[in-house]
């Protein structure tokens, strides 16, 4: 049987199968094969699975006269880059947007446009360097977030919109925004100055923390590794990488399928982890924000004990970490979270709609050894008072392991 006697809907779902390139390469066959390859529901399909889009649309957000057209604009605008690391870049930005459009919208006008070639090229001229393909290609979809204008001094902040989130514990207030080109150059030379890295150009600034309180983030241009700042980053440049090194490859290879860098990587797993509610948006002195301390297990501990629920978590605190003392090596902080249940707090088969914590007793554990166990009265100043719509009493104390 001749191919061309195959009924329109079985060759819409032979191509659908095919893919795009191969789409296209049939469409070189015959003019039935020209008029099936270029039927629009087939390159919505296309569209949807690449790229995401129900409508059709270009790169910059205009509308494009039918899907086959948006497909091939946003083909031709990235054809310098591995395609399926473009759609890779594009579905990592598209899924932290999503979650940001339900659960944290005020964070959406803080996210720029994506930056063009040009200034990308513009950037590695005046830095010096060669982005990773991977973060080239984050930046051509966000190039980072507008950063407050307020000053720092102490007091807690009236926004805390950093897409990378934070935590605060005692009067230490971590808020990580992702920094748009123009201030990772200043943030970059300021940094590299004043710590006297002139032999570390490839290191550049790509996150911080806009508060008073510092967690800088650098990116090794050359290798693709993502790096943190310890407590000793000021005094020797120590740092801590993000990522384990074998996941990282072929960062400015321009062929094959297999990029990923650091960079990619922290953002993916940043949205996994918002997705999956491992982390959350939570809200202190009516300020929302998105906190690191997690939220579910197996990272975080729960239990109800008379009604009484208790959750508790701990988060890596790398810029209070010193690597040259064994004692405060990795630092932790450790947050208690506890609330009452609907049905209120039950002792002796009697309900009260309201109970106060008078002493504390939990055990911290790293690697199943105990490493800390409190049990005395509550923290001074901090007597937790809890009622039905109460929701929740927050602990954050520090804590260090042992590696």
């Amino acid at each position: 049987m001749e191919l061309e006697s195959v009924g329109g809907l079985a060759m819409h779902t032979i191509l659908s199968k095919l893919g795009p390139s191969d789409a296209a390469s049939v469409s070189c066959v015959g003019k039935r094969f020209l008029v099936w390859a270029s039927d629009d529901s087939l390159w919505a399909k296309f569209c949807f699975f690449d790229l995401e889009l129900s409508s059709p649309l270009d790169p910059h957000g205009n509308p494009a006269p039918s899907f086959k057209a948006a497909y091939k604009a946003w083909r031709q605008a990235f054809s310098t880059y591995p395609w399926p690391l473009v759609i890779r870049a594009k579905q990592c930005w598209s899924r932290l947007k999503s979650w940001l459009a339900v659960n944290f919208p005020e964070v959406l006008p803080t996210l720029r446009e994506g930056a063009s070639e040009a200034e990308i090229t513009e950037f590695e001229n005046s830095m010096k360097v060669k982005l990773p393909l991977p973060t080239r290609l984050l930046y051509r979809f966000c190039d980072g977030q507008e950063l407050p204008n307020e000053e720092f001094s102490g007091s807690f902040p009236s926004t805390l919109l950093g897409i990378m989130g934070g935590y605060s514990l005692y009067d230490h207030l971590v808020n990580v925004f992702l920094l748009p080109l123009s201030q990772v150059i200043l943030d970059t030379k300021g940094i590299m100055h004043h710590m006297g890295f002139s032999n570390r150009s490839e290191y550049i600034v790509v996150a911080a923390s806009a508060t008073y309180s510092e967690k800088i983030f650098f990116l090794n241009c050359r290798t693709g590794q993502l790096f943190v700042g310890t407590r000793n980053l000021a005094v020797d440049g120590e740092m801590l990488p993000c990522v384990p090194d074998t996941l990282i490859s072929s960062v400015h290879e321009s062929k094959g399928s297999e990029q990923q860098d650091a960079m990619l990587l922290w953002l993916e797993e940043h949205g996994r982890r918002l997705h999956d509610g491992t982390i959350k948006v939570r809200q202190e002195r009516k300020i929302r924000s998105i906190n690191l301390f997690p939220e579910q297990p197996p990272l975080c501990s729960s239990a109800i004990t008379n009604g009484v629920k208790v959750r508790a978590s701990a988060v890596f605190v790398p810029e209070f970490s010193n690597l040259r003392d064994e004692s405060e090596k990795f630092l932790f902080a450790y947050s208690i979270r506890m609330s009452l249940s609907p049905g209120g707090c039950v002792i002796e088969e009697m309900m009260f709609s309201s109970c106060q914590l008078y002493r504390r007793h939990w055990t911290i554990r790293a690697n199943d050894a105990v490493v800390s166990n409190v049990n005395g009265e509550a923290v001074i100043g901090r007597v937790g008072l809890f009622y039905y719509n109460f929701q929740h009493f927050h602990l954050v104390i520090l804590a260090v392991t042992l590696e």
